[in-house]
């Protein structure tokens, strides 16, 4: 082979990696639940890309999606060990996803900051399965063949991933609710109205804080109405002094940007449903607000 026909070749390869590469960090980070990860997982892929014989190779976002969901895999096995050891809640790292709705994929599914803390749950296969099939709607077969199971066990696999799911949450409500709603509760978060709290609560609401081991953040999640409504209220006044809030889009929901002296110091997001507020997350970890910040200035 020529010089100018390697040359030709690596244009190409750099051309079918940048036309999947959407798709490909939508896979690892639905899979992992962080930027960082899901970054390291697109680069792992381009690597083993270029290194690949392409020419034996028909269908290049097919073999990319592959080789990313089993990276994908792989790395989650090992996170599941390092988040044992997370010091309080692990939460998923927020994603910016004003101007990529569907973060890479065929439909909006398996993004939302509770559903990505729920799969976390879920062994990695399990949550590989469930997030090619209903976010990005593989073929059960190809899912199998990715997967390198049967297509029976990779039916079992997302029907688990499903029933784990509804029997976790209730049916969230539509974005405008989802807003309202959180409008009032910022605003009696705000206040340390204990009344408005307790009723736009769920009465097993919990509220979860990811500080990474930073002083502030609660290092257990707070269950129940009453305890945080009374959490909630008796934070207030310190909590809200002179912080500025801006109305952002985290995975596909609104969010609440909490600053203080201009410093990012919690992203707040809710999971709402027809009865209330189900659970409340506060990302605190500035390993997680940092990208995350950056990302709305770009």
């Amino acid at each position: 082979m020529r010089a100018g026909d390697d040359a030709d070749s690596l244009d190409q390869a750099t051309r079918d990696f940048i036309t999947a590469r959407p798709q490909l960090f939508g896979i690892a980070y639905r899979v992992l639940g962080s930027v960082v990860e899901a970054e390291d997982i697109v680069q792992e892929a381009w690597l083993r890309w270029q290194n690949t014989d392409r020419a034996a190779i028909n269908e290049p976002a097919a073999f990319l999606a592959t080789v990313t969901a089993r990276l994908a895999i792989n790395f989650a096995q090992s996170a599941r060990v390092r988040r044992e050891s997370y010091a309080g809640p692990w939460l998923p790292e927020p994603v910016d996803t004003s101007m990529d709705p569907q973060l890479g994929a065929e439909r909006a599914e398996a993004l939302d900051l509770a559903v990505l803390f729920l799969l976390e749950k879920l062994n990695p296969v399990e949550r590989a399965a469930y997030v090619l099939r209903e976010a990005f709607d593989y073929p059960y077969k190809q899912i199998a063949e990715m997967l390198e199971t049967s297509e029976a066990n990779t039916r079992q696999l997302v029907s688990r991933a499903r029933k784990h799911l509804s029997g976790e949450r209730k049916e969230p409500v539509s974005s405008t609710a989802h807003r309202r709603l959180m409008e009032v509760f910022l605003t009696a978060a705000q206040t340390g109205n204990l009344s408005v709290l307790e009723d736009v609560l769920t009465a097993d609401v919990v509220s979860y804080s990811d500080g990474g081991g930073m002083r502030g953040a609660s290092r257990i999640p707070v269950v129940g109405r009453p305890h945080v409504s009374k959490y909630l209220a008796a934070f207030a006044p310190r909590f809200w002094h002179q912080a500025d809030v801006r109305w952002v889009e985290a995975n596909g929901r609104p969010a609440v940007l909490v600053s203080a002296d201009g410093n990012p110091v919690a992203l707040l997001s809710v999971d709402v449903s027809a009865q209330g507020i189900e659970r409340i997350m506060w990302v605190m970890s500035p390993a997680k607000l940092a990208p995350y910040v950056a990302s709305l200035s770009t």
